[in-house]
């Protein structure tokens, strides 16, 4: 099982940016989908996370601006940010609870990441 995540740059205080990201491998179901951030010198910390049925829950920081959802079908989650500010600066994960398939046709569970995608917020 794998996470792929997409879509950080440099984007202006303010402005929007998206991102996404994609699980692949031999999945069973997803069950909660989380987005993660970790800026120089700081802990990770948990930005928004979604369950299977579409349930969300945002740190205080971003409430109002960003929104997590999900594409079962497609087994992934995004992240739409707005409003962004320079404090949004950081390195983006996403985070899945995972029943998948083993080698040996055993069914498993697993904590999946990203690698990581980097969000700049400057002008």
């Amino acid at each position: 099982v794998q996470l792929r995540a997409s879509g950080g740059g440099l984007v202006q205080p303010g402005g929007p940016l998206r991102l996404s990201c994609a699980a692949s491998g031999n999945i069973f179901i997803i069950n909660n989908m989380a987005w993660y951030r970790q800026a120089p010198g700081k802990q990770r910390e948990l930005v928004a996370i979604i369950t299977s049925g579409g349930s969300a829950n945002y740190a205080d920081s971003v409430k109002g601006r960003f929104t997590i959802s999900r594409d079962n079908a497609k087994n992934t989650v995004y992240l739409q940010m707005n409003s962004l500010k320079p404090e949004d600066t950081a390195v983006y994960y996403c985070n899945g609870l995972i029943q998948y398939y083993s080698v040996e046709r055993q069914l498993r569970g697993g904590d999946f990441w990203g690698q990581g995608t980097q969000v700049t917020v400057s002008s």
